[in-house]
């Protein structure tokens, strides 16, 4: 979301030519210094804007995928722990480049960090919550994201040349590295690669620090190894994600609901900083509605189905994004934008736990990582709609609003899995697609 800030809307004079120049006059009444005035990304360059986020947003692709695949093969907190130190460290360094593609390569790689920690971190998270509170921390879960969205109008405000604002909000990744380097493992990775007795290890000081008791542990732990067969169960990949049908149809359908969450919402979030108003207040506007969506999450979450609650948000959410592009520009197209931001995050919420209930342990994170992967290439394309808005105020909208509402038929021929237990094999994983039965609960 930083690149609302370090791209904004640029406005300039020409003193010898009214529509382009060599030697513009830049607006430097609300921004000091952007990446489009420090190296003239107009007229001709004008799509280097653009493409900025699109590289960016390549880069969390990327780093979604590589770094989903390497946490299923050598552990979660591995994967996230290199994860955040070069996202730490890339966002420092980036600063610091004095040339227009040398700090987007470098923020590229910033940008595959944090597909990394975004994709790694939740399967973590949902792998140590038990099913009954698995509703209320995936909502939980992205909470920072939102504070964060929240926050970037009160850095942007205060730094407000480009170089100072990437490396103040770089340096607040320190506080990440310092608490992530203090998690576990995944107890449920561990006994996927028949690790039992670090599994048991584990769960023993969290039950110390719970005030448990610890004394069934090792029993508890080996009876579910040998009821679910663990020790045969092979790593997964990508590939087997689409060896089987239902297992195909499931990644398909559910890869294509990320790519129109992402496409409509990164596309929103951009579009807001060029409608009427303060560009702080409307992008802090837009982060306080995906703040609102977390806290909706939770009762949607416990008490809806996962089917019905995607298919009812993207529904929703598509009709208010297509009324923006039959209004007036103004506060009402303002207030149609954030419902339909506060409706599509709301979709982000919960296809987090839809896919990483849907699919079994051994290709979690590939599965999720895939989706990212598709979540990105739509947030690729959405700035360059984004700037379609000179040739029509109506063609951003509906080319946001048309696609949440094809993804809420699609996301009608995915199975149900609210209250499952989370799988571990690549068979359980089929069978959710075949049957209607609960695969049993925890």
């Amino acid at each position: 979301m930083a690149v609302i800030y370090l791209v904004p809307p640029v406005s300039y004079t020409c003193p010898n030519n009214t529509t382009c120049c060599d030697d513009p006059t830049f607006d430097t009444s609300v921004f000091k210094r952007t990446i489009a005035t420090e190296f003239h990304l107009i007229c001709d360059k004008s799509w280097l804007q653009s493409f900025f986020q699109t590289l960016f947003q390549s880069g969390v692709m990327a780093g979604s995928l590589m770094f989903g695949i390497a946490s299923d093969r050598y552990g979660r907190r591995p994967a996230v722990i290199v994860a955040v130190m070069l996202e730490l460290c890339t966002g420092i360094i980036a600063a610091f480049m004095t040339g227009y593609w040398s700090f987007t390569f470098v923020r590229m790689i910033t940008g595959a960090a944090t597909g990394g920690i975004m994709v790694v971190t939740f399967v973590l998270l949902m792998e140590f919550i038990g099913t009954d509170k698995r509703s209320m921390f995936s909502a939980i879960f992205h909470v920072p994201f939102a504070m964060g969205h929240m926050s970037l109008p009160l850095f942007a405000y205060f730094y407000r040349d480009y170089v100072q604002f990437q490396f103040a909000i770089s340096v607040a990744n320190v506080i990440v590295l310092i608490y992530i380097c203090l998690l576990p493992e995944s107890p449920r990775w561990l006994l996927a690669m028949n690790k039992v007795n670090e599994v048991v290890t584990i769960l023993t000081k969290v039950a110390i620090i719970n005030k448990m008791p610890t004394d069934t542990i090792r029993q508890a732990v080996e009876q579910y190894h040998i009821n679910y067969h663990v020790s045969s169960i092979p790593k997964g990949s990508v590939a087997d994600l689409f060896r089987t049908s239902n297992l195909r149809r499931n990644i398909v359908v559910m890869s294509f609901t990320w790519f129109a969450c992402s496409f409509s919402f990164f596309g929103m979030a951009q579009y807001v900083s060029y409608l009427t108003g303060d560009i702080f207040l409307n992008v802090f506007a837009s982060g306080a509605v995906c703040f609102c969506a977390c806290l909706v999450a939770i009762p949607m979450l416990t008490f809806m189905k996962r089917k019905k609650a995607v298919a009812i948000c993207n529904a929703t959410c598509g009709v208010c994004l297509l009324i923006i592009a039959f209004i007036p520009d103004g506060i009402l197209g303002m207030v149609f934008a954030c419902l339909g931001m506060l409706l599509n995050f709301l979709v982000f919420i919960i296809i987090y736990l839809y896919c990483t209930e849907m699919f079994p342990t051994v290709v979690r994170n590939a599965a999720l990582g895939f989706s990212s992967m598709m979540a990105r290439v739509g947030s690729m394309i959405a700035p360059f709609v984004v700037a379609l808005k000179p040739h029509g105020q109506w063609c951003a909208p509906v080319l946001f609003g048309v696609l949440p509402l094809i993804s809420a038929v699609l996301c009608l021929m995915l199975p149900e899995t609210k209250d499952i237990r989370l799988m571990t094999t690549l068979e359980e994983g089929e069978a959710i697609g075949q049957s209607s039965r609960k695969i049993g609960t925890k």
